[in-house]
């Protein structure tokens, strides 16, 4: 059993995880257990899975009537994680985050089957904080979480990304016919995560006609929840400049990608490093203990990225793309500095230390 989502930063490494294990096993059968009415209930049928859905969400941070219902929600999963455990006899039972994990671990560990967590940023989320004391293994994308975790529990293994995102040299024709877009320009890649940045968004509006002027092409993915909003407040259309609420083909949008605009979650980061894409990072700053900025801090450090804050991308996002599309040395050194971060055996290798756990 697999468990994760609310955000792509927990589904799409929970399915490449699913993907290694059928890979390496010739017989698996694998449930994925997701938060009733969270993205995880689409996306993760999309990947050829089976979901079922827990009644549990997190606590709001201001006064709210879903605060007041937690407790009933808490007490509800855990008795249905127990029941979905009997019925479904895992021998393995796997967390990434998000809200439905924390009670299907709780309950796994109670029941002592083995347990494994996978923690994607460079500060702990408490679902796996939570967890850590009773799981069996957790699997870390970086080096440094003892401050965390339990020391003897820890692996570190990358962040395992989607498959589909791996890059070879026949994709860029293809993938300039699916987007319409001009062989002979120069591409920027904006993606503000799975369910958008309305900054960001806000932060390309404010350059967008610095967008059309350049001659470069674009491709905007907005998020859903602001896709058509960002349309109708464009000023001008472009057929240069694609606007898109999500893009499901990322292999075809890395593959043109001169320079990537992205906020730095850790999935985001992961899929740069496997790419080794130049990009621009803008974090996110309404996230917990701020862990969006630590993460690009840690790449801007190693000369692996340009860090722009949230709170001057208005004034510099658009002129720091421009600048850096046009400087080759300095893309080609960010370029080979952030590919070099890459762990691209994740998904293998946690498949790997859940099967030494069921030995």
């Amino acid at each position: 059993m697999i468990s994760g989502g609310g955000t792509g930063g927990h589904i799409y490494p929970a399915v490449s995880i699913a993907q290694s294990l059928q890979e390496m096993l010739q017989d698996v059968d694998i449930l994925f257990v997701g938060a009733k009415g969270k993205m995880e209930m689409t996306k993760v049928p999309e990947a050829g899975f089976e979901i079922v859905g827990l009644w549990i969400s997190g606590i709001q941070r201001s006064l709210s009537i879903q605060n007041l219902m937690f407790p009933f929600k808490l007490i509800s999963s855990i008795w249905n994680a127990f029941k979905l455990i009997r019925s479904f006899k895992p021998d393995a039972v796997v967390g990434v985050g998000g809200y439905a994990s924390g009670p299907l671990l709780y309950a796994a560990s109670a029941k002592k089957i083995p347990t494994l967590i996978q923690e994607q940023n460079s500060y702990a989320g408490l679902t796996n904080k939570l967890l850590a004391k009773r799981v069996d293994k957790i699997c870390v994308a970086h080096g440094g979480m003892e401050k965390y975790f339990p020391a003897d529990k820890l692996v570190v293994t990358g962040n395992p990304v989607r498959k589909t995102i791996l890059l070879r040299d026949s994709l860029k024709e293809e993938a300039h016919r699916f987007f319409g877009l001009d062989p002979e320009r120069k591409t920027i890649l904006i993606i503000g995560g799975s369910l958008g940045a309305r900054s960001v968004n806000e932060m390309i509006l404010a350059g967008y006609e610095q967008l059309v002027a350049s001659g470069y092409q674009v491709i905007w993915q907005t998020g859903g929840y602001y896709f058509e909003e960002m349309k109708r407040r464009i000023p001008q259309a472009s057929d240069r400049i694609v606007i898109k609420d999500f893009v499901r083909e990322m292999n075809f949008a890395y593959a043109l990608a001169d320079v990537v605009i992205s906020r730095a979650g850790a999935l985001s980061i992961a899929e740069l490093m496997l790419t080794g894409k130049p990009a621009i990072l803008v974090p996110s700053p309404n996230v917990a203990e701020d862990h969006q900025t630590i993460n690009a801090m840690a790449l801007a450090e190693r000369d692996a990225a340009v860090l722009v804050k949230d709170n001057e991308g208005m004034e510099k996002l658009i002129q720091t793309t421009l600048e850096l599309v046009e400087d080759e040395k300095r893309k080609e050194e960010l370029s080979k500095n952030i590919k070099g971060m890459s762990l691209p055996n994740a998904p293998r290798d946690i498949a790997n230390e859940i099967l030494k756990l069921i030995a």
